[in-house]
């Protein structure tokens, strides 16, 4: 079984004294490709492995602190052949780090960036309805709701247009059935999983450190909710990866 972690921050302090460590659990997990989010360091990272892959981004909570350098730096990353999507991009209501007005500058000017280059990243709490009306207004391409933590009506708006949805632990948590409901109900070819390590480890892992080995649980788990094989999520997932980020086209299409 060969798996994506298609969403990490292995790049953060959390990892500095066993990143090498991690990186290799992750292979012999069978975790083959991994994508580190939104920063120079993941990019350097990326550089680095053959397996990882990076983003960039403006994240909401970094909003306030983007400025005309931070823009032409993405613009430059966004030509590396690692850098396969922009993000993570959106908004976050629920601690304002910066504010709403400016977080919503800020993702405009994002999409802009991204539109017809790559697929972009997003995050988005307790922001729906503005992260919907933003991107009905300035997006027409593909992506991503990362660490999708909505239920049944949430994942049919970002299906209705076009977006590929990325589960990660929570759809392990006892109390996530509008999450498992949400998974149940999206299409093999918009499926994609996640760790968002370190945050947010699955269930058996709950309370520890996440990391991209345990996206194997995650994958588990989804296959169980959609009465499947884990082999079967990691074909559909993996395949989906390719396609939107790597712009792979699989045999006739």
């Amino acid at each position: 079984m060969k798996l994506v972690d298609s969403h990490c921050h292995i790049d953060g302090e959390e990892f500095e004294t066993d990143r090498d460590a991690v990186i290799q659990r992750a292979r012999d997990a069978g975790v083959e490709r991994i994508v580190v989010i939104g920063s120079e360091s993941a990019v350097a990272l990326a550089g680095a492995h053959e397996s990882i892959y990076a983003t960039v981004g403006v994240h909401p909570h970094e909003a306030s602190k983007a400025d005309e350098q931070a823009f032409s730096r993405m613009e430059r990353q966004l030509a590396d052949e690692n850098v396969v999507a922009v993000g993570e991009i959106g908004l976050d209501y629920h601690y304002d780090f910066s504010p709403r007005d400016v977080q919503r500058d800020v993702f405009v000017r994002q999409l802009k960036l991204a539109r017809r280059r790559k697929p972009v990243v997003i995050h988005t709490r307790e922001a729906w309805d503005d992260t919907l009306a933003i991107l009905d207004e300035h997006w027409d391409g593909p992506g991503i709701f990362h660490c999708f933590t909505g239920g049944p009506r949430e994942a049919e708006d970002a299906l209705t247009r076009g977006f590929h949805l990325s589960f990660g632990g929570i759809i392990t948590f006892p109390k996530a059935q509008d999450n498992r409901d949400a998974a149940r109900l999206t299409p093999d070819d918009r499926l994609l999983v996640e760790t968002d390590s370190p945050y947010l480890a699955p269930v058996p892992f709950r309370g520890k450190r996440n990391e991209p080995a345990f996206v194997v649980a995650t994958a588990k788990k989804l296959a169980e909710v959609r009465v499947t094989t884990p082999e079967h999520i990691a074909a559909v997932t993996t395949r989906n990866f390719e396609r939107l980020c790597l712009r792979r086209s699989l045999p006739n299409e």
